[in-house]
């Protein structure tokens, strides 16, 4: 699941990154295989102790016999065309001696905690700008909250609404750049990231166009789906005040995909502390000084939103590092050349809007319950914890997103696989705890939003379940990151169609309306999906053939590189043809 502003990927650039994929060659050693704890150390100098049973240990013994040995000279050369970048390319494909994966016995399994440490290094940052991009979600429903029940709802329906029609397809459509621009920056094609980038923000912004005159019009949507006329209202003055949230994200997300291809982390960070500053105190002046209401709280996340993007201009314009987006641009070159990314960009837009309408679904099925205004708020109350949640895993996805398709494209299979399988152990560690977290702590959490008795039994009856569908979430959404760093968006459409809408969306329904269960059943529909769609994400990468996905990479970029120098070629000869240019300037 994810919830606008709460997906983050890329990777760390700054110091002690040498040591990230540093993987030398150790025995097995003498150790305790019924509890193996290893140690790896944190930024701040602590350490995180993890114990692997030996279930774990068995697993991961007996799934490292099906991989083939790391090629020790797989590696990008520490002198780079691009010297300026050299540092962060080193940081990426640093040089490594023989890590033999196939042979258990020879296998250090010490290794599995450099490989953690190094993955948590990669997501560290990602999850400090994620947490503060969700900070501004938490903000908005707590105002909301004070508003009242009825301003809860309608701001939830709303937020619900703009996911489904807005914020879902600039995600997917954005999607599209990720595996193009991860894999060209592993080939060192350093064109092709700067012209994705220039293509999928004139797309995003053109399909903002006809997302906000729907907006402005949603009113007989709503009436037609049988909403409370009250709800109704306080949606339709949201809505049209969101409108320049919606340009807004529509600039950001491919900033931000721009920025983590080359490892700008921290500057994605600081953007996001600048904006996250400004955004409670806005939000009081708009909403309580102002007496705005709802459309003080549309306002408020408008001004983060640009905020955020003018940090991350400031930064292109002024860091002598970054790729320069805007060098050579020009109108026509801008909407040239889509083939390779609308390719990517469609099916990824399908796969991204499969699984949030899912959600948004279970907040227009409140509405038909018996008690729609409380059963809306709450919904509302758990989809933005679920967003709380996802901050770790989104991070961990982006994190594999960028690093296997930077391996892929520098042509180095074992490691792309290896990352998956540790990225996949993590994203089932982490799944477990946020059940045990939302199960402790079930009876206060709702108390945070809203003090209506009615929607705080609701949110405590229903958060055991959606701990459980975490433990399917969160590994689906790092098995999605390495699907798009594999470049196989319509693989995703086929997973989340018949895992939501040919299993969970039956099972909620019968649940919820049949048997009678109320807003329970509901989250027993996602709690389906989850857990089939996991089952299938999982399968699927374990029988992923590694070299032949390199060999994908290797046609993605060259084709796109291709189709860039051959259009700009034509517009060239057609400008000589029509007097604009000499043969000399050509």
């Amino acid at each position: 699941m994810c919830l606008p502003g709460t997906e983050s990927r890329g990777i760390i650039n700054g110091g002690g990154a040498h040591d990230l994929l540093i993987l030398k060659h150790h025995g097995a050693g003498d150790r305790n295989e019924e509890d193996l704890t290893m140690r790896a150390r944190g930024d701040e100098g602590g350490a995180t102790t993890t114990t692997i049973t030996t279930t774990t240990t068995t697993f991961i013994r007996s799934f490292l016999q099906r991989l083939p040995h790391l090629p020790s000279d797989g590696v990008l050369p520490r002198e780079l065309p691009l010297t300026e970048r050299a540092d962060a390319q080193r940081f990426l494909f640093d040089a490594s001696p023989t890590m033999p994966l196939g042979t258990c016995n020879s296998y250090n399994l010490r290794k599995i905690g450099e490989e953690l440490r190094s993955l948590v290094k990669i997501a560290g940052p990602i999850v400090i700008t994620s947490m503060l991009i969700y900070s501004r979600s938490l903000v908005s429903m707590l105002f909301l909250g004070r508003l009242g029940k009825t301003e809860l709802a309608g701001g939830s329906l709303a937020l619900g609404f703009s996911n489904i029609t807005g914020y879902s397809l600039l995600r997917g459509l954005s999607t599209g750049m990720d595996p193009i621009c991860s894999q060209a920056y592993g080939a060192q094609r350093w064109s092709v990231i700067s012209q994705t980038f220039q293509k999928t923000l004139c797309l995003l912004l053109l399909v903002a166009i006809p997302i906000s005159l729907l907006w402005l019009n949603m009113e007989p949507i709503f009436i037609l789906l049988g909403q409370d006329p009250q709800i109704i209202r306080v949606a339709k003055r949201y809505m049209a005040f969101a409108i320049p949230e919606l340009i807004g994200q529509a600039q950001l997300l491919p900033l931000r995909i721009f920025f983590r291809t080359q490892g700008f982390t921290t500057a994605l960070t600081l953007a996001a502390a600048f904006s996250a500053l400004f955004h409670l105190p806005m939000n009081y002046f708009l909403v309580t000084y102002m007496d705005f209401g709802v459309a003080g709280i549309a306002l408020g996340l408008a001004w983060n939103t640009f905020l955020f993007n003018l940090g991350l201009v400031i930064y292109l314009a002024r860091s002598p590092h970054a790729l320069k987006p805007w060098h050579g641009l020009t109108i026509l070159s801008a909407f040239q050349g889509w083939g390779p990314l609308l390719s990517l960009s469609l099916p990824s837009c399908v796969s991204v809007c499969l699984e949030w309408w899912w959600y948004e679904l279970m907040l227009f099925f409140c509405g038909w319950l018996s008690n729609p205004q409380a059963s809306v708020a709450a919904m509302g109350i758990l989809l933005q914890t679920t967003g709380m949640l996802y901050i770790i895993p989104i991070s961990l996805s982006g994190s594999l997103s960028t690093r296997v398709g930077l391996s892929l494209g520098a042509g180095q299979p074992t490691r792309a696989q290896w990352t998956t399988l540790i990225g996949l152990i993590m994203a089932f560690a982490w799944g477990i705890s946020a059940f045990i977290f939302m199960t402790a702590f079930r009876s206060m959490w709702g108390t945070m939003f809203t003090n209506d008795p009615q929607i705080l039994d609701l949110i405590s009856t229903a958060l055991p379940v959606l701990g459980l569908c975490e433990i399917g979430n969160v590994p689906q959404t790092a098995s999605c990151g390495v699907l798009t760093a594999t470049a196989r968006p319509k693989l995703g459409v086929k997973i989340n169609l018949f895992a939501f809408y040919l299993i969970g969306l039956p099972v909620a329904i019968l649940a919820t309306f049949t048997f009678k269960i109320g807003f329970l059943g509901l989250w027993f529909g996602l709690l389906s999906a989850q857990l089939s769609c996991v089952g299938m994400m999982v399968y699927t990468l374990l029988h992923t053939d590694w070299k032949h996905q390199t060999r994908r990479a290797e046609q993605l970029t060259q084709a796109v590189e291709v189709k860039n120098e051959t259009e700009e070629n034509l517009e060239k000869t057609n400008d000589e043809e029509s007097g604009l240019l000499t043969p000399t300037e050509v």
